[in-house]
């Protein structure tokens, strides 16, 4: 079978869609910041705290779909196109009975553990708050994430880019009516956010409904296919309960991270929210081609050229670093301004504050935009097994380093974010080693 070469071009065509979602969708999160902001400080940091819990639990959803957009690809890359539309709709069906444990999970840790973990009695008020509402979102981000994996699978991504920009004005909108009770509606405060986002979520889910229903040929894709078959869903998990495991380690690391800086006060996690916001910012390139990488190494596999892995590896990587360095050479020019544009006060201390952390931050973007293509692009090759194993090897050093730094130390928030280097450093080490070393090439799915 032939297998296309995808060049810089080939592989901007496929990214940039996802890059301008992830953008609007990101604009959303910062609209959430900034709308924050203004309510206050301790709202401002409990938002991003109950943000990386409800992600910490919803990234077991995530994961799963993951390994089933790994199966769309292969297919596609296989032109066993209609095998595609039934990996969909077992993988929906089985997410929103999933939906449901995750929804009574997370409501039970927060109402017993959280008030344990988080020192501050009015970051938890407010934190439960935004997540009394904000767990209702698990039953239509799943079937948001499988119209994703669909799409992202068989590398249609542009629709990506204008379901995000309506999931980002309803957001906005919403955010604007609730949190401050504007056009007669209640003022709801932090937990306004929590259902603005629920509702941009809803919203979502119309979309894709209807654009799929306009533009995709149901017959040749076999959407016809309706019939649960626990088969389909059991060779989805065979891939993704090793993704799911990741992700949800990984994210649950992260909000151990934020708990830990909870307790060192307050400010510590208006300031950890503020270099969390621009994180989300150098993510959306990093995020987009790393999923890039994902779905046409995966494509490529299915055509079995297995010699031209690596290239398109190289060249994600490449592209990848040369956008990162660009935008922190832009935030190095003025970093005082673009703090100051997501604080949204009038507390320029906290706005110095936050310079020096940024720095830490910007230093590691090198070697996590390659990191994080590498890795991704392991679970291209459908060996989530062992992206599983180099994830879990690197979290003991990633919560040691925590623990020494964070916990036992201490340390002010900008040595507490030489973590980062500490993790991405470890699984870009460790991908790059598997890629060119291991037999990968083998792998059936």
């Amino acid at each position: 079978m032939e297998s296309k070469v995808y060049s810089y071009a080939d592989i901007w065509k496929v990214s940039l869609p996802i890059m301008l979602g992830l953008l609007t969708q990101n604009v959303m999160q910062i609209a959430n910041t900034i709308f924050l902001g203004r309510v206050g400080e301790v709202e401002f940091g409990a938002a991003g705290l109950a943000g990386i819990y409800y992600i910490a639990f919803f990234m077991l959803g995530f994961g799963f779909s993951i390994g089933a957009q790994i199966m769309i690809g292969r297919r596609n890359g296989e032109r066993n196109y209609d095998q595609i539309g039934t990996i969909v709709m077992q993988g929906m069906m089985f997410l929103l009975a999933f939906a449901a444990i995750l929804y009574f999970a997370s409501t039970a840790f927060s109402s017993h553990l959280l008030p344990i973990l988080i020192k501050s009695p009015h970051v938890y008020e407010a934190a439960s708050e935004y997540l009394e509402w904000r767990t209702f979102g698990f039953f239509f981000a799943s079937v948001n994430i499988m119209f994703r994996a669909f799409y992202v699978g068989i590398a249609r991504t542009k629709v990506l880019t204008m379901n995000a920009a309506v999931m980002t004005v309803v957001n906005i909108v919403f955010d604007y009516i609730l949190i401050f009770g504007n056009f007669g509606f209640p003022q709801m405060g932090i937990a306004g956010a929590g259902m603005a986002s629920v509702l941009a979520e809803i919203s979502s889910i119309l979309f894709f409904a209807i654009y799929t229903a306009k533009t995709v040929d149901l017959k040749k894709y076999g959407f016809q296919k309706m019939k649960f078959r626990f088969s389909i869903v059991r060779r989805i998990l065979n891939i993704s309960v090793f993704t799911m495991a990741q992700y949800a380690i990984s994210m649950s690391t992260w909000f151990i991270f934020f708990l830990a800086i909870e307790n060192h006060g307050e400010r510590d996690l208006a300031i950890t929210n503020i270099i969390r916001t621009f994180y989300m910012i150098y993510f959306i390139p990093m995020n987009s081609l790393s999923t890039t990488a994902n779905t046409l190494v995966s494509n490529t596999m299915g055509t079995k050229v297995y010699k031209n892995v690596w290239p398109l590896i190289q060249r994600i990587c490449i592209l990848n670093l040369a956008i990162i360095v660009v935008m922190a050479l832009i935030t190095v020019v003025n970093p005082e301004f673009w703090i100051g544009l997501i604080a949204s006060n009038k507390d320029m201390s906290l706005v110095y504050e936050t310079v020096t952390p940024l720095y830490v931050l910007l230093l590691a973007l090198p070697i996590c935009s390659i990191g994080t293509v590498l890795f991704n692009s392991i679970s291209g090759t459908g060996n989530t097994r062992w992206a599983l194993i180099f994830e879990l090897i690197t979290i003991v050093f990633y919560v040691f380093a925590m623990y020494v730094i964070v916990i036992h130390n201490k340390s002010s928030v900008a040595a507490c974010w030489t973590v980062e280097y500490v993790y991405w450093g470890t699984l870009m080490v460790l991908s790059f080693i598997y890629l060119k070393k291991a037999n990968w090439r083998t792998k059936e799915i």
